[in-house]
């Protein structure tokens, strides 16, 4: 289980590299405060929002939605050992985290954006196709986060 923690965090961390790097070409990315506020107010029983952004804010949004990312990208991580199975982690093969990892873009496009008010596939923003894309291409770089994380534990633990 300890593996499944550890590619989940490191998964994560891949991503959150490569959103680094978008951000300083000036692409904009998720504030994960804003992923907060969402679970803080669905704990109070409220799922969809007209707009996130303009929901009251709750002390430690930024918090909450950052432990989320990462709680999540390890829930993914899980996801792909029951996929793949428990001999994945042993032997990291790149297509089943690549297959999965993009497969998790269903997450943002059918529940996060609904629910913060950018729409299904992100249909109420500017551009809808780019953004599905961009969601499409991050998670992509999570399940390449997923072997690599994967390989690098397998390589240190030899």
């Amino acid at each position: 289980m300890a593996r499944v923690l550890l590619v989940g965090i490191g998964a994560t961390l891949v991503m959150d590299l490569w959103t680094q790097a978008l951000k300083q070409l000036g692409v904009a990315t998720l504030d994960y405060a804003l992923l907060g506020r969402w679970a803080a107010h669905l704990a109070k029983g409220r799922f969809a929002h007209a707009n996130i952004g303009q929901a009251a804010p709750i002390p430690g949004e930024q918090l909450l939605g950052w432990t989320m990312h990462y709680a999540i990208g390890i829930a993914f991580a899980a996801l792909l050992v029951a996929v793949a199975g428990w001999p994945w982690l042993g032997d990291p093969s790149l297509m089943p985290a690549l297959a999965v990892g993009m497969a998790t873009v269903a997450a943002p496009l059918f529940v996060m954006q609904p629910a913060m008010g950018a729409g299904f596939m992100a249909s109420k923003t500017a551009t809808p196709l780019k953004n599905c894309l961009r969601s499409l291409a991050t998670h992509a770089v999570f399940g390449l986060g997923l072997y690599l994380s994967a390989t690098l534990i397998r390589f240190c633990e030899a």
